[in-house]
């Protein structure tokens, strides 16, 4: 199987690789540093796999890069690597199209088996997480949950959020996006609608309980 590597660490990166190309049934044919990166990547080799880190700053996350990947390359299974063991980060992976989810600190057998149970379709989640992906399929069944506001986000809107939190300025933020100023300016208006917020303040409070900084 094909496989591209994307992490912002070049170690992490080789280290991986080295693993892979020592299984008789993988090849890792490129690598990435960052999220648009991993797209290009996915562009230009369309992989069977992308084994994607969720956190790499100060480029293009990996939530975000899942999501884009999926709606342009949806042949390319998605397994996404993290130190994260946050049911949040989980839910928001899967909703937006990988096959598995697991942390970094897994042994190397179970990274391989991982890589081979996507590949053949099916899904793998690491076994710590899917105790909490269980329960939270249970309490839908038995109750209704509030609605999160954060759900009404678009994708675009999703990766405006985190750019404001940081303290970005609009045109910081259209040219990291490549998109106009008034759209920045539409999708932070629709961004503090959405989620009932009347500052600057209060948004960034809100992406720090949410866990949203790494997106």
């Amino acid at each position: 199987m094909k496989i591209v590597i994307a992490d912002d660490h070049a170690i992490v990166r080789s280290g991986f690789s080295m693993i892979l190309n020592f299984q008789e049934d993988m090849e890792v044919i490129a690598m990435a540093a960052d999220g648009i990166e991993a797209y290009q990547m996915v562009a230009k080799h369309h992989p069977d796999l992308l084994l994607l880190d969720l956190s790499m700053p100060p480029g293009e996350s990996g939530l975000v890069a899942t999501g884009k990947i999926k709606e342009d390359f949806p042949e390319t299974k998605i397994l996404v690597l993290t130190m994260h063991s946050d049911e949040e980060y989980l839910f928001h992976v899967l909703k937006n199209g990988a096959s598995g989810y697991m942390l970094k600190s897994a042994p190397d057998e179970e990274l391989l088996q991982a890589i081979r149970v996507i590949y053949n379709g099916g899904t793998y989640i690491h076994p710590n997480m899917a105790t909490s992906l269980v329960r939270e399929l249970l309490n839908k069944d038995h109750k209704v949950k509030e609605s999160d506001p954060f759900e009404l986000l678009s994708k675009r809107e999703i990766e405006v959020l985190p750019l404001v939190a940081k303290g970005y300025g609009n045109k910081e933020i259209a040219q990291k996006l490549f998109i106009s100023v008034k759209t920045v300016e539409a999708h932070k208006a629709k961004i503090m609608e959405k989620l009932q917020l009347k500052s600057r303040p209060e948004l960034v409070e809100y992406v720090l309980k949410k866990k949203l900084l790494n997106f």
